[in-house]
This record gives C-alpha cells, sequence and structure tokens, in this order.
C-alpha cells in the first residue's frame, strides 16, 4: 500500500519481491505516514484475491519514523523486519532498563483477503481501538462553511443547523484563537490556545451552553503539537520549539513542532487540552490535527540528539496517556494534514481518524475501499462536503460507510436536498450498528471495473447493508450483472429495500422483494446502476 501524497492518501501499488530486499519507510518525524503507510499485505505463493489464497495481512503500530523490509534470499526465504527506523535514531540503556519495541499487528489467512482484514477488524475493535465496540457521534462541522470568516452570531446560527439537519454533534474548526495574531489564516497563532476575543467575545462557553440548549454537543479542533513562528508561545520559549540554532528556519505549512521531549513542552500541550476541559465541562469532542513534519531535526533539551525522534514519539504517547487518564471517555478524531498519522499505536488513544483532506467523493469510493482492508468502518471519519461534481445523494452514500459526517452550509440547501439530509440522518442512525460492528464483505473493488460494492453483515446474519457506487461516468455504463452477496445465512429469506432514496424518487428494484439468502449468495442481486442511479443503498433484512 503506498500513500503518495496530501490529497491522494492510499493509492494502492502491488510488485513481486524478488531478490534483495525492498524497503517501506519514513524520516518525516511527525506526519510519518504522507508518503508511506506503515501497511501492508504479502501474498504467499500467488496473487490473493478477496475469498482464496494465502496472504499475510500487517501494519506496524508507531507513531514516527518506522522501516519496513522484505528480504528474499538466495533461496528465496522471505524475512520481513519491521520497526523502528534507524535513521539517526539510537538508545542507550542503563542497567536493567526497558525499551519496548512497536508492535507489528499482522494476520495470516488461507482464505484471501477478506478473511484477513476481517480479523484485523475484529481485532482492533476489541483489543485497540479506543471504543471499538462503542458508539460514535455524527457532526456537522464549519471549515468548509467558514474557512477562518466567522464570529459567535455565525457560529450560533451553524448550531442551530446542526439541530435542524438532526446530527449529534457541531465541531469548531480552525481559527477560533489567538489574540495579539489572531488566528485569520494559517500563517500565525498556533500556541496562544485562547478564544480570539474579536471572534468570540465571550469564549467558548457560551457557545457550549448554546449548543446544550440546542440539544446537540460541542466539539472543538486543536493542533497542540505545533507552533507558528509569529505567536506568543514562540516569543516566550523560542526553546520550547524543534529547530536547529545555526540553520535558518524551515516551515511546513508555515509552522513548526513544539519539542514534545521536555517535560515542560509535554506539560504545556496536556494543560492546552485540560484548560478547554476545565472551563468547558460539557465538551464533547476533539478534533487534534498534526499539520507539518519535522525539519532540521535538534531539541534544545536533549543531550543526545540521536535520541530525539524516538523520544518524540515517546513525549506523544506520554502527553495522550496522561489526557486519556484524565478523559478516558471523550471522543478524539485523529488528524494529520488528512490521513498523514493512521496507526493502531496512535488509535489507542482516538475514536477515529480522518482518512483525508481530499473529501471528492468519487476519490473517497478508491480511499475508502483501501483503508478498509486494515481499519474497521467505525473508526473512518466520513464527511459530507462541497467537493465533487456528484449529487448531495451521491455524497452522503458514500460517507456513510464510516463514521458520517456533515462539512456543508445547511442554510444554504434546497429545501429538497434539506429533507434529503435530515432523512438521511435517520436511514444512517437505524443502520450505523451494522456498519460499525458488522463484518465488511468486499463485493466489486472500483480499481478492476465501472462499479464499487461493499457490504456490512450484522453477527446474527439478521441485517447486511450494500453501497454500491458507479465509478465510471462514460456514457451508457451501468451494472448489467448482479453482484454476488456474502456472509449470509443460506437457509434464511431475506426482505431486500433500496433506502436513502432522494425525496420523489423511485426504486427501481420495487420495495420489499424477498429471496434466499443462497440466492443473493449465488445468483445475486443487480443495484441497477446507471448515469441517473450513480449509487444504490440496500438494507438486506432477515425475515
Amino acid at each position: 500500500m503506498h500513500l503518495i501524497d496530501w490529497a491522494k492518501e492510499m493509492q494502492v501499488e502491488e510488485t513481486p519481491l524478488t531478490h534483495g530486499i525492498k524497503v517501506l519507510d519514513s524520516k518525516l518525524g511527525t506526519r510519518a505516514n504522507l508518503f508511506q503507510p506503515p501497511s501492508f499485505m504479502v501474498s504467499l505463493g500467488k496473487a490473493a484475491s478477496e475469498d482464496e489464497g494465502t496472504v499475510l495481512m500487517a501494519s506496524l503500530g508507531y507513531s514516527g519514523n518506522f522501516k519496513i523490509d522484505f528480504e528474499v534470499d538466495y533461496l528465496n526465504n522471505l524475512r520481513i523486519i519491521a520497526g523502528i527506523n534507524n535513521y539517526a535514531s539510537h538508545v542507550k540503556l542503563a542497567s536493567n532498563q526497558e525499551f519496548t519495541t512497536p508492535k507489528l499487528i499482522y494476520t495470516l489467512s488461507t482464505k484471501g483477503k477478506g478473511f484477513a482484514s476481517r480479523n484485523l477488524h475484529n481485532w482492533a475493535r476489541k483489543y485497540q481501538l479506543l471504543d471499538g465496540n462503542g458508539d460514535r457521534l455524527t457532526l456537522l462541522n464549519n471549515w468548509e462553511a467558514t474557512y477562518f470568516d466567522f464570529n459567535e452570531q455565525k457560529l450560533k446560527g451553524l448550531l442551530q443547523d446542526t439541530k435542524k439537519l438532526g446530527v449529534d454533534l457541531f465541531l469548531l474548526d480552525d481559527g477560533w484563537f489567538g489574540n495579539k495574531y489572531p488566528r485569520n489564516s494559517d500563517h500565525s497563532s498556533l500556541g496562544d490556545w485562547e478564544p480570539n476575543r474579536t471572534k468570540l467575545p465571550n469564549g467558548i462557553a457560551t457557545l457550549v451552553e448554546e449548543a446544550t440548549k440546542q440539544g446537540v454537543k460541542f466539539g472543538i479542533w486543536v493542533e497542540p503539537e505545533m507552533v507558528s513562528p509569529k505567536s506568543e508561545l514562540y516569543e516566550k520559549h523560542p526553546d520550547w520549539v524543534v529547530k536547529q540554532p545555526q540553520r535558518a528556519e524551515h516551515y511546513f505549512r508555515n509552522q513548526l513542532i513544539l519539542d514534545l521531549t521536555n517535560p515542560k513542552v509535554q506539560d504545556f500541550v496536556v494543560n492546552i487540552l485540560d484548560e478547554l476541559f476545565t472551563k468547558n465541562p460539557a465538551l464533547a469532542y476533539i478534533k487534534w490535527d498534526c499539520n507539518a513534519v519535522i525539519y532540521n531535526a535538534h531539541s534544545a533539551f536533549l543531550k543526545d540528539q540521536g535520541a530525539f525522534y524516538i523520544s518524540y514519539v515517546e513525549g506523544l504517547y506520554k502527553v495522550l496517556e496522561r489526557i486519556r487518564s484524565k478523559y478516558p471517555k471523550v471522543p478524539m478524531m485523529l488528524c494529520s494534514g488528512g490521513g498523514g498519522r493512521v496507526d493502531y499505536a496512535a488509535l489507542r488513544y482516538f475514536t477515529e481518524f480522518w482518512p483525508s483532506d481530499n473529501t471528492d467523493p468519487l476519490e473517497r469510493i478508491f480511499m475508502q475501499y483501501e483503508y478498509s482492508y486494515f481499519f474497521p468502518a467505525i473508526s473512518t471519519a466520513n464527511h459530507v462536503t462541497d467537493w465533487g461534481k456528484q449529487s448531495l445523494k451521491f455524497r452522503t452514500d458514500v460517507a456513510m460507510m464510516g463514521k458520517l459526517g456533515f462539512d456543508i452550509v445547511v442554510s444554504h440547501l434546497k429545501e429538497q436536498d434539506l429533507l434529503f439530509g435530515q432523512q438521511a440522518v435517520k436511514n444512517y442512525d437505524a443502520i450505523k450498528g451494522t456498519i460499525w460492528h458488522g463484518d465488511q464483505y468486499r463485493l466489486a473493488d472500483p480499481r478492476e471495473g465501472d462499479f464499487a460494492a461493499i457490504s456490512y453483515v450484522n453477527d446474527q446474519k439478521t441485517e447486511a447493508v450494500v453501497f454500491n457506487y458507479l465509478v465510471n461516468n462514460r456514457y451508457g455504463i451501468g451494472t448489467t450483472d448482479p453482484v454476488r452477496l456474502k456472509g449470509l445465512d443460506g437457509q434464511k429469506q431475506y426482505r431486500v429495500e433500496e433506502i436513502n432514496l432522494y425525496p420523489g424518487a423511485k426504486s427501481s428494484l420495487g420495495q420489499g422483494q424477498t429471496y434466499s439468502g443462497d440466492f443473493l449468495m449465488k445468483v445475486g442481486l443487480n443495484p441497477d446502476l446507471n448515469s441517473n442511479r450513480p449509487s444504490v443503498i440496500l438494507k438486506i433484512t432477515a425475515l
């Protein structure tokens, strides 16, 4: 699996392993997955398919520099060595001191890639992902509705829109902080985590109170590992910043990294979150971002610079441990300029992750398909935005294949679009348990044909949800053959219903048709995808 760059996460690459060493690695320090994730599959003997072949599926649980070597020797033995990147990194242990290396999470399947991924999903929900068997909050985010341009009245209007749409929570994104240097662009203010008095004269508390009045929850965006050169924090504590004293500063997205090897910096970051919760006890959600990579790595605190990269990650985990010990239940989204820090070590502390800043629904179909090999649907945060040229229905259908959110201007929606959005939230609430906790089956690969199909089946095999998307918009393209379902009970009878229809639309499949599980798995069902029906969601219910 390969990440290529921002907005192009999880682009799959497949290559034979020949004699020698194939290396996957990162030396970025933070946002380490920007060009390459620590997740991979190895087919043994021959290329594995969804349901056939022997495949090793694995993901390294580490949030910093990593290195994975695949070595095929002259006898065709394969050795896989995965762990911390040894680049500019060493650890000196005192007598009786312990150092724990990262875990490689892996599963070996003799039944293809689908069985392997379901193994990983079940393990992640039970043992690694924070509250993996629990609930999640649907939300409305203000970022693409306002960017940095908002005030208290505008946000209160968005809180009313949150209630009107029917989602659980309003998320206030970037731009709410900084006074000496107001956060009106990404050129300043990181580190100055006090509410901007011009935009929010009454602080965050009045917004939390307004959310409570509206019957919704309130969440907020932070980027606590970062600092802007144009900030009060930088002026007060230049020694807290990762930079080499004899070199000119080099910025990534106009910012630098705080030195988390320093316990005082760790205290500062913990206090950012603690103060938000102390002043706003009803705060219900955190979006934690990390937009920059490390340039000119140097710590004013450490005596041994060779330990910096490892010590940084240790500092990050210490911060997250402290936050979680005090606030164990608060949902937190793991964001890193998109999907730049998606690993199972970090996901011990987060309920979900942000796959990509690219929210074009057509692009997201491919991304979400590839992410689904390694991470369960409950962990992926998918938002409906104005990216792409597709209809609101198409965009919403794609976002429902995970944890649903919206990043749109609700007040600008046409009457029928608003009605659809409201009903879509209700539909999602009715099926989300199966999506989040059910077994996932990939039925049609968008890279191999004109459409994608993915299903989720609950443990009792009494309910399934099938997502179908057209990914080719050429003239006359559509589904002509049935899609064979998987994971049902062959002896049960099932009712098939198309859901999430746009107001006034009727399903071309009819409603309430019944089939045996055996028929649906051996013969299948044509979702009738075409240019007029580019996305179709089917609910399959046992009678």
